[in-house]
C-alpha cells in the first residue's frame, strides 16, 4: 500500500501498520465514503434501526397524547426509566470528549484512529439524553421554561433548580462537542470535495469545508483553534457528570444525599464511554476492514482504561457501602440491605458482576487483545452501567422514610420501547454518519504518517 508521495510508515508501529504513506491513507478513507458500494450488512442494519426510530416517534406521539402515565413511575417512584436513560446517555458521551480533548493535549497517539466516530458517538448519545428529560415533564411542550431566560409572563426560572443547572451543563457540552467535532473534520470534507465525482457531492463537502485550501497559515490557524477548543472541552469532561450527580446529591433522600457521587458519576461515565468505545469500534474494523488502522494496540489501551474506570467505579461501590454503615444513619444502613436483599436485589447483583467481576478479566493481556471476548465485555458494561443508573433512581425512592409512603416501581411495555427506540435511533444516526462522513481522521492519519517516518 506504500506510495511515492511520502516515504511510508517503515515499521509496524502498533498505531499504525507498516507500508501507508499520505496519498494510500487518503485513498483509503476517502473512498470508503465516495466509492464504496451500498453493501447488505449495512442496509439490513440501517432499515432495522429505521423501523426503530419510527417505533420511538410513535411512542412520542402516543406519550403526548396521554402522558407519561403509560410508564410505570407512580408516587412515590416518579422518577423511572426516563431519568435513568438520561445519566446512561449523557455517560455514553464522556468517552468522545476524553478521547478528543485530553488525549489530543497529552499527545497520544493512539486517540487518531477512534477520534473521528467516538466524537460522533458524544453528538449522538447527548441526543439521545436530552429527548428523556422533555420526554419525563408531563408538558413536554413548556420545556424552553427551564431555559434561563426573562420571561414576559413573569415565570422566571428557579436558579436552585437543577433543571437549570442541566440546561447550561448539557447545552455546553452539546456546543463544545459539536465544535470540536467540526472543526477536525473541516480538512477532511475538503479532501472529499476535491475527490468527488458527482456535482451534488463537490457541493455539499464544498458548502461544510468552508472555502478550505490547505494554506500554511489555515494549518496554523486550525491547529491553534483545535488545541484551544480541547482545552476548554477538557473540564466538560469533569463538570458535566459531576452536575447531574448533583441532581441527586442535593436531595436528602437516602441513596441520593452522597458526596461521592460527582467523581463517582465521573468514573462511570468513562466507564460506559469506553465501552460504547469498544461496542462501535469492533464492528467497524470487522466490517470495514480497518485492521491496519484500529490495531490491537487501540483495543488493548481501550481495555486499559475500561479495566482503570471500573476500579474507580467498584471503589466508589464499596466506598458507599462503607460510608452508609460508618455514618450510623439507620435509613442510609436500611436502603443499604434493602439494596442486597430487597425486590431490586437481581438488579443489584446482576450490576455488581458486570461492572466489579467481569472486567477483572482484563488484567491479562491475552483478554485485552481477544477481539470477541472485548466485543462481549463491552456489551455487559454497559449493560451493568444502565442497571447501576436505574437501580439509583428507583432504589432509592421506593423506600421513603415512612412505611406508608413505600411502592414499587414496575416497568411497563412503553419503558422498555422507549429504552429500545433511543439505542435503534442511536445506532441509525451511527449508521448515516459512516457513509456520509470518514469514520478515521485523513489530516490526522497523514500527519502521523509523517510523525511515524521522520
Amino acid at each position: 500500500m506504500a506510495d511515492s508521495s511520502a516515504p511510508p510508515v517503515s515499521s509496524d508501529i502498533g498505531v499504525l501498520r507498516a507500508g501507508w504513506g499520505y496519498a494510500s491513507i487518503s485513498d483509503r478513507i476517502a473512498d470508503s465514503v465516495l466509492t464504496r458500494p451500498v453493501r447488505w450488512p449495512w442496509l439490513l442494519a440501517f432499515i432495522g434501526t429505521f423501523v426503530g426510530v419510527l417505533v420511538f416517534f410513535g411512542a412520542m406521539a402516543y406519550l403526548f397524547w396521554l402522558g407519561p402515565g403509560i410508564w410505570g413511575i407512580n408516587i412515590p417512584v416518579a422518577w423511572g426509566f426516563a431519568i435513568a436513560n438520561t445519566v446512561w446517555w449523557i455517560g455514553i458521551g464522556h468517552a468522545g470528549t476524553f478521547i478528543s480533548a485530553i488525549l489530543l493535549l497529552l499527545r497520544q497517539r493512539w486517540r487518531t484512529s477512534i477520534n473521528r466516530f467516538a466524537e460522533a458517538m458524544t453528538l449522538f448519545a447527548v441526543a439521545m439524553a436530552g429527548v428523556f428529560p422533555i420526554l419525563h415533564l408531563g408538558r413536554p411542550w413548556f420545556f424552553y421554561w427551564i431555559a434561563p431566560y426573562p420571561d414576559r409572563m413573569n415565570l422566571w426560572p428557579q436558579w436552585r433548580s437543577p433543571l437549570v443547572w442541566d440546561f447550561f451543563a448539557i447545552g455546553t457540552y452539546v456546543l463544545v462537542s459539536l465544535l470540536f467535532w467540526y472543526l477536525g473534520l473541516m480538512p477532511d470534507l475538503a479532501t472529499l470535495r476535491d475527490r468527488a465525482s458527482s456535482r451534488f457531492k463537490r457541493l455539499a463537502y464544498g458548502l461544510f469545508a468552508l472555502g478550505w485550501r490547505g494554506e500554511a497559515r489555515t494549518w496554523a490557524r486550525h491547529e491553534s483553534a483545535y488545541l484551544l477548543l480541547a482545552g476548554l472541552a477538557t473540564p466538560l469532561v469533569v463538570s458535566v457528570h459531576s452536575v447531574i450527580s448533583l441532581d441527586f446529591s442535593i436531595g436528602n433522600t437516602p441513596g441520593y444525599h452522597s458526596t461521592i457521587f460527582p467523581p463517582y458519576f465521573v468514573a462511570g461515565a468513562l466507564f460506559s464511554g469506553f465501552a460504547m468505545v469498544l461496542t462501535l469500534a469492533i464492528p467497524l474494523r470487522r466490517f470495514y476492514k480497518l485492521h491496519d488502522f484500529i490495531t490491537a494496540v487501540h483495543l488493548d489501551h481501550a481495555a486499559k482504561v475500561l479495566l482503570a474506570t471500573g476500579s474507580l467505579v467498584a471503589y466508589g461501590y464499596f466506598a458507599e457501602i462503607f460510608t452508609a454503615f460508618y455514618s450510623g444513619d439507620t435509613f442510609e444502613i436500611a436502603m443499604t440491605i434493602d439494596r442486597w436483599t430487597g425486590a431490586y436485589a437481581p438488579v443489584y447483583w446482576a450490576m455488581m458482576f458486570c461492572n466489579v467481576l467481569a472486567p477483572q478479566i482484563l488484567w491479562w493481556r491475552w483478554a485485552r487483545r481477544s477481539v470477541p471476548l472485548l466485543f462481549v465485555l463491552s456489551i455487559v458494561v454497559n449493560l451493568g452501567m444502565w442497571m447501576e443508573r436505574v437501580l439509583i433512581v428507583v432504589q432509592s425512592l421506593h423506600r421513603d422514610f415512612m412505611p406508608s409512603a413505600w411502592g414499587l416501581f414496575v416497568p411497563t411495555l412503553w419503558d422498555w420501547i422507549f429504552l429500545l427506540g433511543s439505542l435503534a435511533t442511536f445506532v441509525w444516526l451511527f449508521l448515516a454518519f459512516i457513509r456520509v462522513l470518514p469514520v478515521i481522521s485523513i489530516s490526522e492519519m497523514r500527519q502521523l504518517v509523517r510523525e511515524s517516518a521522520s
